[in-house]
């Protein structure tokens, strides 16, 4: 009651989309400057608000979509507009004032979505659930679904080590870093979905 072939499939390309060790600088550049107790908890609240956002979106994405009258192109152009504000906001330092840092809960947005369940993610499960014609088949979906998000709160959560040897100054540089990444993420999704929309049209 297992099929070894799809987990491995959808594990895989959650990994490359949602990219476990890709989101460890992100992380820590958005949750810098809080105690140790916190960061760890809102590892915990990001991998549950993402697991929650994939969950919804695997059982009633398409019936969500479609009643929205939205289509898929439009929800990756939309999910990298809003990861670029983000990236620009890292860029420039925003984060470093103490409203950023120190009263948003910045584990439901950006991290929990559109970081980490973002349209490449949801598109992914959505189709994966589809194509699941078998009961082997959607528990192993449903499995590899819940594997990367372990990964996820595992990387995030032992991610914390690494402000111990990088320091203030580190954390600084690595949010400048984590911007540049997270813009470039940004444009390669809007990209593809403008894309989509050219072939489709």
């Amino acid at each position: 009651m297992f099929d070894v072939a799809v987990f491995g499939s959808l594990f895989l390309t959650l990994f490359v989309i949602m990219d476990p060790p890709g989101i460890t600088p992100i992380f820590l550049a958005l949750t810098a400057g809080r105690p140790a107790k916190v960061q760890k908890r809102m590892a915990f609240q990001a991998v549950c608000v993402a697991g929650g956002v994939i969950a919804v979106f695997g059982l009633l994405g398409h019936q969500i979509l479609n009643y929205l009258h939205v289509s898929v192109p439009a929800l990756m152009i939309a999910g990298g507009l809003l990861l670029l504000l983000i990236a620009l906001d890292l860029l420039t330092g925003k984060t470093d004032e103490p409203k950023q840092t120190k009263d948003v809960n910045v584990a439901l947005v950006p991290l929990g979505m559109p970081l980490l369940a973002g349209p490449g993610a949801i598109v992914s499960v959505i189709l994966a659930v589809q194509k699941a014609d078998s009961a082997a088949t959607q528990v192993s979906v449903w499995a590899a679904i819940v594997a990367i998000h372990v990964v996820l709160w595992l990387v995030m959560r032992y991610s914390l080590l690494i402000i111990r040897v990088i320091k203030d100054g580190g954390v600084v540089l690595v949010t400048r870093l984590a911007g540049m990444m997270l813009s470039a993420i940004a444009v390669q999704q809007i990209i593809n979905g403008v894309t989509q929309v050219i072939q489709g049209a």
